[in-house]
């Protein structure tokens, strides 16, 4: 299998055509994942176009490769959003890394009010680029065409401002419908997922949606986006 690059100024190319791949990507490439000439290498912009072919050239800060296919994916609909509360350790970045193989459409980092972590001051850009960073390495492994959009962080009032475009549902262990029995529709849908203590009932009012569960088990911050993307990419048809 080819490995998988991301160049967001990638220009559309046919077959034959020659790509010059420049930057920091190209350095990663060459000198961490040992690109060399004859390699199959895949490269996409991250907005579904994806050009494959064979390296013939591999310099410290640049490669170049031969078009064999070009290929641009469409984007699937209806789009899953998830709404990740900030979580303490490294469980907000596990959980946006899996959403991210999983195909989520775009993530929103969001300040509940028992999220433990608090992106304030200096800690809000470095929170925003650490996340942007994990999404961007994720859909390269993934080699997902499409890389999803990291939103600016919200707060609750926010996240139910957004109820005018999307579907939004809460995932609470103790809501009396669970997402496999859920009837959707064409609509976007906005997952939100609380921190490791849960959502207070005066924000769950503020939010408003529609309270949905998994399974009988109470799913950490971590797994509980992950496993509601998975569901919903069965409902939907995505797999």
């Amino acid at each position: 299998m080819a490995n998988r690059y991301l160049d967001e100024h990638l220009a559309d190319a046919s077959i034959g055509d020659r790509v010059t791949v420049t930057g920091s990507e190209a350095r990663h490439a060459v000198a961490v994942s040992r690109l060399r000439v004859g390699d199959t290498v895949s490269v996409g912009d991250g907005a579904g176009l994806v050009l494959e072919g064979e390296v013939v050239a591999a310099e410290p800060t640049a490669f170049a490769f031969e078009v064999r296919s070009a290929v641009r994916f469409e984007r699937t609909g209806p789009a899953i959003i998830l709404a990740q509360a900030l979580a303490k350790g490294d469980r907000d970045e596990l959980a946006i890394q899996a959403a991210t193989e999983l195909g989520v459409d775009a993530i929103i980092p969001w300040a509940a009010g028992r999220s433990i972590v608090r992106w304030e001051g200096s800690k809000a850009r470095k929170g925003a680029d650490r996340w942007a960073a994990v999404v961007r390495e994720a859909t390269k492994q993934s080699m997902r065409p499409w890389l999803p959009d990291v939103l600016d962080l919200v707060t609750s009032r926010q996240l139910a401002l957004l109820a005018e475009q999307t579907r939004i549902l809460v995932l609470e262990p103790a809501a009396p419908t669970q997402l496999t029995q859920l009837p959707l529709d064409s609509r976007d849908l906005l997952l939100v997922v609380g921190p490791e203590g849960g959502i207070a009932a005066d924000e769950l009012a503020t939010i408003g949606g529609e309270p949905v569960r998994l399974g009988a088990e109470v799913l950490r911050t971590s797994t509980a986006g992950p496993a509601a993307i998975a569901v919903l990419n069965a409902r939907l048809g995505r797999w």
